[in-house]
């Protein structure tokens, strides 16, 4: 069965929750995929590969593509997907996400991005089991593993985000955990579509980040999120230095603007610690020390990234396109 928490702690409650998970009847569930596509075609014949491979079948797979020129439409296509085709400017991490669940006949979406690819036949299966084994958990989210090219802070980061322990959290755990409470990734989550409508699906108008600020809205409303390690997907990025800067930097534009998840649910500063504490030991450990100097490079360009986005307000509008991943998105967000 493995190990897992509730609440945040080691419990024999596993045993009731894991008699549940087994019980349900998944036949009776109606299930719609939803893939947000732009330029996939590199990934997506792995994906759909796995997708059909799955225990559990989806009743259908929506893909919203934003006009890709490559390949992507045909192989969704040739795999059974309707595609809905968005201008790619127009695309927007919540809106277009809630958009796709408006045209979604399911009565759970499971989101995947096009480069999360299933590591097991039953991933999609023990990721529905974990959210439906309670009436309280409105999502479920599975375990990202490192791809076979990641870099060795690459694959830690990944370790360190989704370790081997299943939980369900609830808000009460913010004490705990802060922030980490609402941690989430649509790279691989499924929620109850009539829950995810109850408080307005994903925010448009985000620069990203509109899983987390849905979390921390259900979560509000008493609802619990599930994270089920036993349901995971590769999924990983060797970022560039430059790119570890502009992500941090949207985070901290995120936080900013949504300074109500920071206020509900506390700061990130110290699960950035945390994480930099891990690193160093597992590289000194490794006597990796040539990347060690490379890590401290990263996590000192992420800080300034970080605190720059919590900042941007004061940034000249001209530059902060130049400081993020996301540049489209200011051209939205003037």
């Amino acid at each position: 069965m493995g190990i897992f928490e509730i609440d945040g702690s080691k419990t024999d409650a596993f045993v009731n929750h894991f008699e549940k998970m087994m019980s349900i009847n998944l036949t009776e569930i109606k299930i719609t995929v939803i893939i947000p596509v732009l330029n996939g075609a590199a990934t997506l014949g792995e994906l759909f590969a796995a997708l059909n491979r799955q225990t559990v079948q989806p009743d259908e797979i929506l893909v919203g593509d934003s006009s890709s020129t490559d390949e992507s439409v045909r192989i969704c296509k040739d795999n059974g997907a309707r595609v809905l085709s968005y201008a790619r400017e127009n695309f927007d991490h919540g809106g277009t996400r809630s958009a796709l669940v408006q045209e979604a006949s399911g009565d759970i979406v499971v989101f995947f991005t096009q480069d999360a690819i299933p590591v097991t036949r039953d991933a999609l299966e023990n990721l529905l089991r974990a959210l439906l084994a309670d009436e309280k958990t409105s999502c479920a989210y599975g375990r990202q593993l490192p791809q076979n090219n990641a870099t060795p802070i690459a694959s830690h980061l990944r370790l360190f985000n989704y370790p081997a322990v299943s939980y369900v959290r609830s808000f009460k755990d913010k004490n705990k955990y802060g922030l980490k409470t609402i941690f989430i990734s649509n790279s691989f989550a499924a929620y109850k579509k009539d829950l995810l409508q109850k408080v307005g699906v994903f925010k448009n108008g985000l620069i990203f980040g509109e899983d987390t600020c849905t979390l921390g809205k259900l979560l509000l409303d008493g609802y619990t999120v599930a994270y089920v390690a036993n349901a995971a997907v590769y999924h990983s990025h060797n970022y560039s230095l430059p790119e570890e800067f502009r992500r941090s930097f949207d985070i901290g534009v995120l936080h900013s603007s949504e300074q109500w998840l920071i206020d509900t649910y506390g700061s990130a500063e110290g699960v950035g610690a945390k994480y930099v504490r891990s690193v160093f030991t597992m590289l000194y450990k490794e006597r990796k020390f040539f990347q060690m100097i490379d890590c401290l490079l990263r996590n000192t360009l992420k800080m300034v990234g970080y605190k720059l986005g919590r900042s941007f307000t004061k940034i000249p509008a001209t530059i902060r396109p130049y400081l993020s991943m996301h540049t489209v998105w200011w051209a939205n967000n003037k």
